[in-house]
């Protein structure tokens, strides 16, 4: 299914609570924005998880639905909440409780982009901030929250896999001096948005592929997480983050040669964590 705001692909029948999501590898500019801003291309595409809607096109294979953002993350953040507006980007946003995503520059609609680069030459109406969220944000949701809810229908539970890639100096100070760092982080939010059985699947399923898998650490997960992980009532997010060294050149914002190779080895991970929703029954009957 195509949108203004996403791509959604769906699998011939849904046989897992798994649903996948990646908001920020969108990578549709819009003219008017580019007109705005100050950064080169690989400047402002530095922002974007280059590539993750390529990395997880295989889901639907599996059962589950992928849903994909168009929007670029430099234009619009979807794992913010639709109040982080930034009152130093955005004429007549009244400053509310303090919040370091949005002091820091990284609200709803980003004002700066990696290492703090400012995107903008001036500042930006609020209608236009209401447009984007209103043309974007919105109808991005609207339809993750009704995947979700499918979920529920057919399987008593959803299981969200939001899905991102990492700097590669984002893991510098993981772990100890000297230790081999963690090339995936899975965030659940310290517990509070996924059970810990599902967690231990997800992880198992990274792990039994060759990575070396972290939990909560630098990324514990944003407002996707936040919003959506709601454990007690059987539905988990649990965000994941990949290290893009793995897989591309982020100074060219290039694939590696063996691109298609790593895209091998992650899906056989998918294939282990959509089981993690196979009702059991189902799963039986495929052994």
């Amino acid at each position: 299914m195509t949108h203004t705001a996403y791509d959604l692909s769906k699998p011939e029948k849904r046989t897992t609570s798994v649903v996948f999501a990646s908001p920020h590898s969108g990578r549709v500019y819009p003219r008017a924005f580019l007109s705005k801003v100050l950064l080169d291309e690989r400047e402002i595409r530095s922002s974007e998880d280059a590539f993750v809607d390529k990395l997880f096109e295989s889901v639907t294979d599996f059962g589950a639905p992928f849903l994909m953002a168009k929007a670029p993350r430099a234009f619009l953040d979807l794992n913010r909440g639709p109040e982080e507006l930034d009152p130093a980007l955005i004429d007549g946003v009244r400053r509310i409780t303090p919040n370091p995503r949005v002091a820091s520059g990284l609200g709803v609609i980003p004002r700066v982009v990696a290492n703090g680069r400012a995107i903008y030459r001036g500042k930006l109406s609020l209608a236009e901030a209401h447009g984007r969220l209103s043309t974007y944000w919105h109808p991005y949701h609207d339809t993750l929250q009704t995947l979700l809810d499918e979920s529920h229908q057919q399987f008593g539970e959803a299981i969200l896999i939001d899905c991102h890639s990492m700097p590669h100096d984002a893991l510098t100070n993981v772990g100890p001096p000297g230790a081999t760092r963690p090339n995936i982080v899975l965030g659940d939010r310290f517990g509070a948005a996924a059970a810990a059985s599902v967690v231990e699947r997800v992880e198992a399923a990274f792990t039994k592929a060759g990575f070396r898998v972290a939990r909560n650490m630098p990324f514990a997960g944003a407002y996707t997480a936040q919003h959506y992980g709601r454990p007690a009532r059987r539905q988990h997010a649990i965000q994941v983050e990949i290290d893009r060294a793995l897989y591309m050149d982020e100074h060219t914002m290039t694939r590696h040669s063996d691109f298609d190779d790593f895209c091998a080895q992650l899906k056989a991970v998918i294939a282990d964590i959509v089981l993690a929703g196979v009702p059991d029954d189902i799963g039986l009957a495929a052994e």
